[in-house]
């Protein structure tokens, strides 16, 4: 019966991740400047979680290569902190990505071409995402801690995180984001869940994957709290922070 019923509610955040994209546009409220209060809560809650949650599951995840490459000898047996260079590789996969989409969309601007990027960059971007989205939902049946509790407190840091993700995309690719990113966006979570059910992938793998996803989370909510054009909301991403580290800590 347990199994039932979480393999139920795994689906309602499944199915909420995907609304999260595809009516995302709907909330104009959050395209505003100043940064909306509650894009800034929103990135707050994220990053929260990934401090307060996921770089401890890091650490579970780095006992486990350790023991899996013990006695191994090469390249891999001598770096010492696996896991965590994934976690940086993600963070620097994802800023190479941004700078990519604001790079060559001030370069089509000052060619007079259009102000967006080109396809090529739109589908880069996008696809990189849709694999995130995939692992997002793929981990709604494969994390260390499992239970309606942790699966809730996963869902709604990842439901913001995506609503903030959302805009950023949006600002980047403009009605293009809104035709085709969207709805790509919002069938990748869902399908990493659908993954979920039929495979489960070895746990090195894994955990490599989860060091990617910490990495990418803060890179994606810091790029959108910290330029200066963005006139961001400084109390509402650290009450949003403050407010969810609390509850982690008061409910784990």
């Amino acid at each position: 019966m347990q199994v039932d019923a979480f393999l139920l509610a795994s689906a309602a955040v499944a199915a909420l991740f995907a609304a999260t994209h595809l009516f995302g546009a709907r909330m104009t409220f959050l395209s505003t400047t100043p940064r909306s209060v509650w894009l800034s809560i929103a990135g707050g809650v994220s990053v929260a979680y990934v401090f307060v949650h996921l770089l401890p599951e890091l650490a579970e995840h780095q006992e486990r290569v350790s023991e899996h490459i013990e006695g191994r000898t090469g390249l891999l047996a001598a770096i010492e902190n696996h896991i965590y260079l994934g976690a940086l590789a993600g963070l620097a996969l994802f800023y190479g990505l941004d700078r990519l989409a604001r790079c060559s969309a001030r370069e089509e601007k000052e060619a007079g071409r259009a102000e967006r990027p080109p396809r090529g960059i739109f589908w880069t971007h996008l696809l990189s995402f849709a694999a995130y989205n995939l692992l997002v939902g793929y981990l709604l049946l494969h994390r260390e801690e499992t239970g309606l509790l942790a699966l809730g407190l996963y869902g709604v840091a990842m439901a913001l995180h995506f609503l903030v993700n959302d805009q950023g995309l949006r600002e980047h690719h403009g009605r293009a984001y809104d035709r085709e990113g969207r709805w790509l966006l919002g069938m990748a979570a869902v399908a990493g869940w659908v993954i979920g059910l039929f495979v489960e992938i070895p746990a090195g793998y894994i955990s490599g994957l989860f060091a990617l996803l910490a990495g990418g989370i803060v890179l994606n909510v810091l790029k959108e709290e910290l330029p200066e054009d963005r006139d961001s909301r400084f109390w509402a991403f650290a009450g949003g922070a403050a407010g969810y580290a609390a509850l982690l800590l008061a409910v784990t």
